[in-house]
């Protein structure tokens, strides 16, 4: 079992960074959250340490390992207390996990279902799931100070992301500035450069 990471990173993804350790890369998995914020544990040379949860996702034909990293030890109990929701697997929770950990760690102690099903794949029955499994067992993770620098943080990044994508679509960069910011102004709640892509796209449909 993989339990930490200490290496280079040498790639930074949508959803993934590779870090080089001994000539192996590494390819790990990061929480939207938590991506919002990896610069802040990388060193100007861009080495890096992880805690990791490691898995093995197993398909029909394959069983394929998966690492998904974090900051400190603390943001890691917090995806696993997350993963004891029923039906809320690894993968599920990478995708949900797109707030700042104490933003979702404060919904669920105050039963805020509104806010739980605007995360990517949580609906109005999961939300509630969530609530009744969590809530009065959390709370030290709503201490965690990333909420309001990380929150704008993590939008910028995500927008900035969409730009750039846009513009290898052909698309002028001033062009891709206006579509994100208008899309962004019509659902504020999208917190992944997927989701903003496609409220671009929607609004090009209505045309």
């Amino acid at each position: 079992m993989i339990a930490e990471l200490r290496g280079k990173v040498t790639k930074r993804c949508a959803n993934s960074i590779l870090v080089e350790i001994s000539g192996f890369s590494y390819e790990v998995f990061i929480p939207t959250a938590i991506m919002s914020r990896i610069e802040d544990g990388m060193t100007p040379e861009g080495m890096i340490r992880l805690v990791t949860y490691h898995y093995y996702n197993v398909e029909p034909s394959k069983s394929v390992p998966i690492l998904i990293g974090f900051l400190n030890e603390v943001e890691r109990d917090f995806f696993q207390q997350f993963i004891t929701v029923s039906g809320i697997g690894p993968k599920a929770a990478l995708k949900a996990l797109a707030q700042p950990l104490s933003i979702i760690a404060r919904a669920i102690d105050n039963g805020d279902t509104d806010f739980l099903k605007s995360l990517p794949g949580i609906g109005q029955q999961r939300a509630r799931e969530i609530i009744a499994k969590l809530q009065g067992k959390v709370g030290k993770f709503a201490l965690i100070q990333d909420s309001k620098t990380n929150a704008l943080s993590c939008e910028s990044d995500i927008e900035s992301e969409a730009v750039e994508i846009l513009a290898q679509l052909q698309y002028k960069r001033q062009e891709a500035k206006d579509m994100v910011s208008k899309a962004r102004e019509r659902a504020p709640q999208i917190c992944t450069t997927e989701e903003l892509l496609n409220e671009v796209y929607r609004q090009k449909v209505k045309r």
